[in-house]
Formats: C-alpha cells, structure tokens, sequence
C-alpha cells in the first residue's frame, strides 16, 4: 500500500510537470533549452503532422504547437480572419501578435485545410523576421512518383533548415534522429497498448498528458519520460471502473480541453482509443533507418502512416480503418470529439457514420472549441449515451 502511494505520488508529480509544459504560453523550457547553448535554435510546427526528424538533424528543437487553449484572449486575430475558422488557428496567430513566439526562430505549416493554409501566408507576412514555410504533402499515395515527390519536398525543406541553423545535415545525423524517434513513437505506441488492455491503469487524460508533453520537450527528455511513466504505470494497483470502452476520434488537430477528457471518462467511459496529437502516433512502424534517410521518411509518410482525415489514402479508407480501430481495441462504441467549424473532421463523420452503421457500432457526435468553459451539456450527453448502453 505504501509502495503504491509512493509511485502515484511519483506519476501525479510527472502528470502536473507535463501540465504546466501545456499551460505555459512563454514556453519557459524552449527558453531554457536556448539559453543551455546559445545559439541553438527551436522551429515550431503546426499540427497534425511534420518531419521533425529534420529539424532535429539540423540541431535545433521541434515544437508542436496546438493554439493556446483558453488561456489567451483574442485581441488581434479576429481582424486577421473571418469568423467561420477553428479556434486553434487563431490562437496561434494571437500568440505571435501578441510576442508569444518570441522563441522560435521558424515555423513549419503543412496540407491540414484552408485555415491551416491561409495561417501559414498570414504568419509569413506579419513575421518577416521568422523563417516560415509550407510542407507540399502528397495527396495521391497510390502514384508511384508519390515518395520520390515528397523526398525532393523534404531536401528542400532541409536545405532551408540547414540554412537556418548553419549546420550542414549529413545522412548519419538523419539516421540518428530517426533512430531517436523510432524509439520514442514505440514508447507511445506501448502506452496506447497499456491503456487498449488495462484502461484501469492509466487513464486517457493521463497518457494524454504524457504524450502531448513531448510536442515541448527534447525527444531525449521525452523517450526518459515516457520508460520511467511506462515502468510504474504497470505497477499500479487500481481497481477495474464499470465503463464502457469508447474510441475518440475528430481531435487530430485541435486538441480538447484536458477537462473535456476528464469528463468523458468520469462520465463512464475508459477510452481505448484515440486520434489526439495524432502526429507523434504517425508510424504505424519504425521509419527504417538505413538506406536513404529522406526516402525512407517519404516513403514511411506514404505506406506506413495511420489513416487520419487530412491523408486521402483510398487503398485503405478511412473509415474502414476506424471499424477495424474499434475492433483491435475491444471498444463498445466511438465518440466523435470535433473541433467547432473543423471541415475535414466534419466531412468524415458522414462516411465513418455510414461505416460504422453498417457494422452496428454505436456512436455519439460531440463538438468541442479551446475556449469551451463548461461541459454540462456534453457531460449530460455522454452520460445519457452511456446509460442508454449499459441499460440496452
């Protein structure tokens, strides 16, 4: 008993480090990585997914960035784009007018949707003294032509970021970056099986929490974290919930208030499951590293990549791909958790409904924004959802 008490103590200190890496709009530990060497360089990225191992073979920091949550208040963003757009872009506009990006010395956008799009010229414009660039991902993954495509994409977007941080990026430093993130995706991908198997071991906010703290720390850092989160997860002693087992899906970009997940599992669910910070859950399997690192990166985007609603891959829809999630996972049902005015999501709940209509999966349709403040309907609705199963 003792011993437990111990460990949890251990991992609540963990979880509420990884919250204040969240919370923190002067994102203090980029600060401090700088200040550990002047001269390094940090290049943040929007969501859903980027070559970080690129940025980390140049010798700077990647840095996912997913807006500011509910801890920014719009003064500036507003004049800048039209009403009908998601709040996590114009969080993260508000945060560079408001000094917020001080630390970043560039800033990675990629094919997501047209707010996404237009986010990367608007930035580029307002901040002519940060290097900023958009990633051409391939849309046509059954083309042959298709990873020697996004290979020449990812050299030149090398070349611009050995530019940056004066470092010339040899195929040895590609590879051990890979390496290093082999390593900690297959980390992440072993909490996602925990949480699969033994919900009552750790909870969704919690892996949540873990992960998502890797979009701030160095990959070292992070794969550290993750082996000494894993080892005492594992030992934890906690007592099986009467829930059912649910899979998220619809949060691959904006990313739901860490509350709204709480509540969802308080109100009777263990989610299995999910597409949150979906990037770092990119690989299905290890990105080879041997060969031609560059290829090898393309060629894992193209053939060894999840299916998620801003990649059209239509050998494997994606929408038989979420029956086959829901299978893997045991789950009883799947909760659609979509960002407000996010099109891709939107126009995927139509054909994942029809899929999982077919199959007889249960579903329920949420939808979320960072701002959001309360959660007493959404409670309500998944409870009410909940019962209507658990009382069939």
């Amino acid at each position: 008993m003792i011993m437990n008490t111990v460990l949890d103590s251990k991992m609540e200190r963990t979880f509420d480090k990884c919250r204040e890496l969240l919370e923190d709009l002067q994102f203090t530990a980029v600060r401090e990585w700088k200040r550990a060497q002047p001269g390094r360089k940090a290049v943040a990225y929007f969501p859903v997914y980027a070559p970080v191992e690129l940025i980390h073979a140049a010798g700077m920091l990647p840095v996912g960035l997913s807006g500011a949550g509910d801890r920014l208040d719009l003064q500036y963003a507003d004049a800048r784009f039209g009403s009908f757009i998601c709040s996590i872009v114009k969080t993260t506009l508000e945060m560079g007018m408001t000094e917020h990006l001080q630390p970043f010395d560039g800033f990675l956008f990629s094919s997501i949707c047209d707010s996404a799009r237009n986010l990367c010229f608007v930035m580029k414009r307002n901040f002519p003294q940060m290097y900023i660039d958009f990633i051409h991902l391939p849309h046509n993954p059954s083309s042959p032509a298709t990873p020697p495509f996004l290979a020449a994409e990812y050299r030149r977007i090398l070349t611009c970021l050995e530019q940056l941080s004066g470092h010339k990026v040899s195929d040895d430093d590609l590879r051990n970056s890979i390496s290093l993130y082999n390593r900690n995706r297959a980390l992440i991908r072993e909490l996602y099986a925990l949480r699969a198997t033994e919900p009552q071991l750790v909870r969704a906010w919690e892996s949540y929490l873990l992960v998502r703290a890797g979009n701030l720390l160095p990959v070292e850092e992070h794969t550290k974290m993750l082996e000494d989160a894993l080892q005492e997860l594992r030992t934890r002693a906690l007592k099986k919930r009467d829930s059912i087992r649910v899979v998220v899906e619809g949060s691959f970009c904006e990313q739901p208030p860490l509350v709204l997940i709480r509540m969802v599992e308080e109100a009777g669910c263990y989610i299995v499951g999910d597409d949150f910070t979906l990037g770092q859950t990119w690989f299905e399997t290890d990105v080879p590293a041997t060969g031609d690192p560059i290829l090898e990166l393309a060629d894992s985007y193209v053939n060894r990549s999840v299916y998620s609603s801003v990649r059209h891959d239509f050998r494997k829809p994606r929408w038989t791909a979420l029956v086959e999630k829901v299978k893997a996972t045991r789950a009883d049902a799947v909760l659609f958790l979509i960002a407000k005015f996010c099109e891709p999501a939107y126009f995927d709940y139509v054909p994942y409904k029809q899929e999982l209509e077919r199959a007889g999966i249960p579903h329920l349709q949420l939808e979320f924004e960072e701002k959001l403040f309360t959660f007493d309907r959404v409670r309500t609705e998944v409870e009410t959802f909940v019962e209507s199963l658990v009382f069939d």
